[in-house]
Order: structure tokens, then C-alpha cells, then sequence
């Protein structure tokens, strides 16, 4: 048997997807990955994200942004506010192993699913509630929305000039981040029931998320009692010393990492910085270290300077879009895109996994479901018989697709 037909790490384990939007669903994205068998519970009508595409990217029967973030899953499509739909989750949550969902703070509770129901049912569950900013406290009920979360985070405050408005990540940081965290505590908790039988309730919040991924920088805060503040130029980093960020060429841009300033005054041809020293000028004389760098790199295009600084072992490199990235060698050396075949979508090419296991791979079985494809199949697999199927149906606590 090679790699590629072994089951996957997760094979065996079930998991219940009750979140929407990015940060649940992209975790137990990951899970199905690794050959876990993800249930995405969603309402007869779909889940949100079906509904909401980002940048408009539409598709033949499935959004962009759900297909992006729903591969490896069958779809139930029930109705939790009907009796007999929860009766149907309960069937489902007897023989689990992962029940994961991302409701405001309370809705669990009133829906029936919540940790203490669900474990009543199943006491070896792992059971991981996501919220924006905790399950309890002042901030509770707030939105958990990406943009606020990067902006309350003091992240944005990290870059850029004084007084300018700060800019946000070019990417759903905290939202990506926080589905890294709940993954890895879905991880923590299958390893501890394997080792004790004991399921348990692992909570995961955006704002401790995208707090505790800055720990560098926040230590340099709390405990060096250095302050964060922003120069007038542009730089990329408040903690990291000039010159350090994004610099315009002649024809381009590229990035340009903390370099000896002895050496890049003799690649630019700037006397000035030959007689600076590393860690104390490049602090006290910041804004106009970045200044004249900026003006000596527009001389020249980007190859000519990252030629340049390659030989001279400086850190520097092209800032690229996306159409560059996926046509990067080492991009296409690491298979860093997967291409598969979607029933409704047809050949779509998309970003494939962020690691690597020798003997059981994570690959792709199934595309993005579409909305309830799987519900007959998942209730006649917790022993609902054709009859019994057949009157969920017809009263609409459940639904296919047509």
C-alpha cells in the first residue's frame, strides 16, 4: 500500500462542524485534511458563507469562499431549532469525537448543544467553542470580526508612519490564526483522551488568538518597558531597527531586512552610513536611514538590488501578488497548490496543506459540498430507517440538494 492510499492521520475520528464564516470551518477544514470524517451541520438553507462571497467571486453552484474553506466534508442540512433536528444532532453527537462550533456567546446554550448537554450525551467528547473575545465578560456579545479584532489587537499600531491611519493585514489574519489555535487545541484534546478517555471543552478566542501570536512584540512592551511608537517613515516593524521594510525601485518594489549599514553604504553608494554602527545609529538616526535608502534604491531596478544584496548577504526580496506567487519555483517545487476536480466547479486550483507526514499525507477526497448532499446518507448512518428519513423531509427539518 503506498502513502497516498493509506487513510489519512485523522481516519476513524468524526468530527461535527456546527461553525460558519472562516474561523471554524477553516479548522475543521484542516481536520478532514488529515482524513478526519467532517460532518458541516448547516441549516436547510446553507450555511452563511455559501451566501457571502468574498471579493465577489461567485461560482457555478458553490461561492469561492465557501469552496475554499469546506473541502473534506459532507453536508447535513437540518434545522437545530426543531425538536426533531436536535434529536437528529444528538443521534450524531452519541458516537463523535470533535463537536466544534463558533455561536455568540449563549446560543449554544439555547439551541441544546451546549458543552454540558452534548457531554451528558457523550463524555468523551472534545467539544471547542470559538468566539470573538471570550465565552464570558464585558466584550462578550461584540462581533468577533476580523478588522476589529487586528485593529484592537494593537497590531496595526506596529507599522507604517505617525499620525497615519494604520493599515490591516493584506489577509483574514486573526481569522486564520484562531483556526490554527483551535486546530492545534482539537490535537491537544484527542491526544489527551486517547491517553486518559476523558473528553473536555476546549475554548478558543480571536482576541487571546491574535494576542498571544504577538508574544515578541508584547514582551518587548511589558517586560523591556520599551514603548511603541511610529517615525515619521514608513517603517515595517516599530521593534525592528532601520532600515526595514517595503522600498520602491526603479521599476518595482522589493523588502529590505535590517541590513549592516556599513555594508548597504557601499552597495547604495551612501557615504553617510559607512561610519554608523548597527545598534545604536540605526535607532537614533531611523527616519533618516530609511529616507536615504528609499532614495538611493529608486535609482535602480529591484533585480539589479536584490542581485546586489544576495552577494553581499544581505536580507532582501521581491514583494509579490499573487499571480507571482503561484508561478514561484520553490512555490511549485513545494506543491504548495493542489488542483482537483469539483463536480460542480470543474478543475479548480487552490492552496493545498501546511505540512507534511511521510506515511499518512493529507489529501483531498471531496471537494465543497453542496448544501445537504450528504443528509440522507448521515441519518441513515445513526439508524434512521427510509420511513423515518422520509418524514424529516417532508417537514423540513431537513434538507438536499435538489
Amino acid at each position: 500500500m503506498t502513502t497516498r492510499d493509506k487513510p489519512g492521520i485523522l481516519a476513524g475520528y468524526r468530527v461535527l462542524d456546527c461553525s460558519i464564516a472562516m474561523a471554524g470551518p477553516f479548522a475543521a477544514q484542516r481536520l478532514g485534511d488529515l482524513g478526519a470524517d467532517v460532518v458541516k451541520v448547516e441549516p436547510v438553507t446553507g450555511e452563511w458563507q455559501r451566501h457571502a462571497a468574498a471579493g465577489g467571486a461567485g461560482g457555478n453552484r458553490i461561492n469561492v469562499s465557501f469552496l475554499s474553506l469546506n473541502r473534506n466534508k459532507r453536508s447535513l442540512a437540518v434545522d437545530l431549532k426543531d425538536p426533531a433536528g436536535k434529536e437528529v444532532l444528538r443521534r450524531l453527537v452519541a458516537d463523535a469525537d470533535v463537536f466544534l462550533q463558533n455561536y455568540r456567546p449563549g446560543v449554544a446554550a439555547r439551541l441544546g448543544v451546549d458543552h454540558a448537554s452534548l457531554a451528558e450525551i457523550n463524555p468523551s467528547l472534545v467539544y471547542v467553542s470559538i468566539s470573538g473575545y471570550g465565552e464570558d465578560g464585558p466584550y462578550a456579545q461584540r462581533p468577533g470580526q476580523d478588522l476589529l479584532l487586528q485593529a484592537m489587537s494593537g497590531a496595526m499600531l506596529s507599522t507604517g508612519r505617525a499620525g497615519e491611519a494604520p493599515r490591516a493585514a493584506g489577509q483574514y489574519l486573526v481569522d486564520a490564526v484562531t483556526a490554527s489555535t483551535a486546530f492545534e487545541g482539537v490535537l491537544a484534546a484527542l491526544l489527551h483522551r486517547e491517553r486518559t478517555g476523558e473528553g473536555q471543552l476546549v475554548t478558543v478566542n480571536m482576541l487571546d488568538a491574535i494576542t498571544t501570536l504577538q508574544m515578541q512584540e508584547l514582551s518587548v512592551h511589558t517586560v523591556g518597558g520599551l514603548a511603541q511608537s511610529r517615525s515619521d517613515e514608513p517603517h515595517a516593524h516599530v521593534y525592528i531597527r532601520a532600515p526595514y521594510g517595503a522600498f520602491q525601485t526603479a521599476d518595482g518594489f522589493i523588502v529590505l531586512a535590517f541590513p549592516p549599514l556599513k555594508k548597504l553604504g557601499e552597495i547604495l553608494g551612501e557615504d553617510s552610513f559607512l561610519s554608523m554602527e548597527d545598534e545604536e545609529h540605526s535607532w537614533t538616526h531611523r527616519d533618516e536611514i530609511f529616507a536615504r535608502t528609499a532614495t538611493r534604491l529608486l535609482t535602480r531596478p529591484s533585480r539589479h538590488w536584490l542581485d546586489a544584496f544576495e552577494t553581499a548577504g544581505i536580507w532582501a526580496g521581491p514583494v509579490y501578488g499573487y499571480a507571482d506567487l503561484v508561478d514561484d519555483p520553490q512555490i511549485r517545487h513545494n506543491g504548495t497548490f493542489v488542483t482537483y476536480d469539483h463536480p460542480t466547479e470543474g478543475r479548480v486550483k487552490v492552496p493545498g496543506f501546511p505540512y507534511r507526514f511521510s506515511a499518512t499525507p493529507p489529501r483531498i477526497d471531496r471537494g465543497a459540498p453542496l448544501t445537504g448532499e450528504h443528509t440522507r446518507e448521515i441519518l441513515a448512518e445513526v439508524g434512521l430507517d427510509d420511513r423515518a428519513i422520509e418524514d424529516l423531509f417532508a417537514s423540513g427539518t431537513v434538507a438536499e440538494t435538489s
